[in-house]
């Protein structure tokens, strides 16, 4: 059973006798932040300037980059990468969106219909 508990949390099991199973939506971030960085050829989740700017007097977050929409009981994400110079782009993604998509489903339960990807930038060795 699916229902919104508030606007960044997703309740995904609700049992009568034990209580509610809620997932913030920062969650989800961080899940596929961290699959994203998974991957080889991937050097980072990257954002706006603004959130680059962020990182340096803030502290790291995993979920920078990474966008969380849920829209009934499916889970869209939005990734912003930096990727590793000399890897194929193409290749490369198709790896991340699988790793995203497996996470997300594997530790929720729930159903991951979409996972963008837009590269953020280049990172020289």
């Amino acid at each position: 059973m699916e229902k919104n508990l508030d606007r960044k949390t997703l309740v995904i099991s609700k049992d009568e006798g034990m209580g509610v199973v809620a997932v913030a939506d920062d969650v989800l971030a961080m899940i596929a932040g961290l699959a994203a960085t998974e991957v080889e050829g991937v050097s980072s989740l990257g954002g706006n300037i603004t959130n680059e700017m962020m990182s340096k007097v803030g502290p790291k977050s995993l979920n920078k980059g990474v966008r969380v929409n849920v829209s009934e009981g499916m889970v869209k994400i939005d990734l912003a990468v930096v990727m590793e110079y000399g890897y194929s782009i193409p290749v490369t993604c198709g790896k991340v969106q699988d790793k995203v998509k497996t996470a997300i489903e594997n530790m929720t339960g729930m159903t991951c219909n979409d996972v963008n990807i837009r590269i953020a930038g280049v990172k020289l060795r």
